[in-house]
């Protein structure tokens, strides 16, 4: 038999496919055949029995019932009640975390003890930490209610926007404990930026203010992206989220018309509304035109 003879290049991307070719086999089956089938699954009406999966393909009906079904009612309005929340809680975190990272950035005593304080949330925050800090009023309502914040903000604004804005106030503290990993994020960025620039902003007669706005935030605004998209997707899957659990409840729900495919179906529509969010913010945080090259006609 003649030997096959193959060329470098082709040696080359052999050598190369097999280093990556474990990593496409997991990929294929422990995330594109899964997509797959919760595909399939939210498509059809899904039992599960004492000797086995029952699946019945039944088309759009589960996501039909989101729209006639009370379970599906009481999830829309977790998910919009989601919306308002993480459009003023995102931005609070990432505004927050670049305060934060600016200040541990100066050279200032104990700057690894404070960078440990505020990362030191991130190794131990989880649902049921969570829990036994709201629990005990941790969450930061009673320090406003005492000071009657809550009941001006009742009396003087719409109910719509009164209640996302009362609900940030009672998690004001907890919605810290989300911003660790921005703030090293942010801190990393900060690190890079060159002394020099800040130095010869200063002899041109820049300030404090001028200096943040110029020159800080300029070179964080990638990161900003980066950041809001992270704080999305935590927010999004975090455990004790209300979505997740009216999803997870749903699960085994007995009912005609919701079951597994009824909550597969819960879950495609919230990782939609997800990625739109995510593309809306993309959206806000592209980069600028470039230029047109010198010469161009």
């Amino acid at each position: 038999m003649k030997k096959i003879k193959l060329s470098r290049n082709m040696r080359e991307n052999l050598i190369g496919y097999s280093f990556i070719s474990i990593w496409i086999i997991g990929v294929l089956i422990f995330m594109i055949y899964p997509l797959i089938m919760s595909i399939y699954y939210s498509l059809s009406d899904v039992r599960i029995l004492g000797t086995g999966i029952d699946v019945q393909f039944h088309g759009f009906t589960n996501f039909i019932n989101l729209f006639k079904l009370e379970e599906g009612f009481v999830f829309m309005e977790l998910l919009v009640d989601f919306l308002k929340d993480i459009t003023l809680q995102a931005p609070i975190i990432i505004v927050f975390s670049v305060l934060i990272a600016v200040l541990l950035n100066q050279n200032i005593k104990a700057r690894g003890f404070f960078r440990s304080v505020f990362f030191l949330p991130v190794i131990i925050a989880s649902g049921p930490v969570i829990n036994e800090l709201v629990s005990q009023g941790a969450g930061g309502a009673n320090v406003f209610e005492s000071y009657g914040f809550i009941q001006i903000i009742e009396q003087s604004l719409n109910p719509v926007f009164a209640e996302p804005i009362i609900n940030l106030f009672s998690q004001i503290i907890i919605i810290f404990w989300f911003s660790g990993v921005q703030i090293l994020i942010f801190l990393a960025g900060l690190q890079k930026v060159d002394r020099q620039i800040y130095e010869a902003a200063k002899v041109d007669g820049a300030g404090a203010w001028e200096t943040f706005w110029k020159i800080t935030l300029p070179t964080l605004k990638s990161l900003i992206f980066v950041n809001f998209i992270y704080t999305i997707v935590l927010l999004a899957t975090f455990t004790d989220n209300a979505v997740i659990q009216s999803i997870r409840s749903n699960m085994f729900n007995q009912r005609p018309g919701t079951g597994y495919g009824f909550a597969t179906a819960m879950a495609w529509v919230y990782f939609l509304v997800i990625m739109a969010l995510i593309g809306i913010v993309a959206l806000i945080f592209r980069p600028s035109k470039i230029s047109k090259k010198k010469g161009a006609k």
